[in-house]
Order: C-alpha cells, then sequence, then structure tokens
C-alpha cells in the first residue's frame, strides 16, 4: 500500500509541468475524496440509493 506522500507524488509528477498551484490542490482534493469513499465502503459506511432517495426528498 502506497503511504499518502507516495500518491501525492505520484499525482503531482503526472501532471504537466506548467501546472498550476489551484490544479494540484484540486488533484489532490479529488484523490482525498476518492479514498475517504473507498474506505468508506470498505467499513460499511454507506447507506442506500434508496434511503438516500427519501433523505433527499425530505429537504
Amino acid at each position: 500500500m502506497e503511504s499518502l506522500k507516495q500518491e501525492a507524488i505520484k499525482v503531482i509528477l503526472a501532471l504537466p509541468e506548467n501546472v498550476d498551484i489551484e490544479e494540484i490542490m484540486y488533484k489532490l482534493y479529488v484523490v482525498d475524496k476518492v479514498k475517504k469513499g473507498e474506505n468508506a465502503v470498505r467499513e460499511g459506511k454507506t447507506i442506500s440509493s434508496e434511503d438516500l432517495k427519501k433523505e433527499i426528498a425530505s429537504w
């Protein structure tokens, strides 16, 4: 398993040389959110689509 630092370096190295800081930060943000989502699924911390629809309907 890659460390967080190794993963961040890999993401940054895949970006073009002329990338700006906002794009770097956005890519790292997306990677973080995907990882957290994957962990939530693995840990069973999700809700069904039906429950989500009910929750959205209550807004």
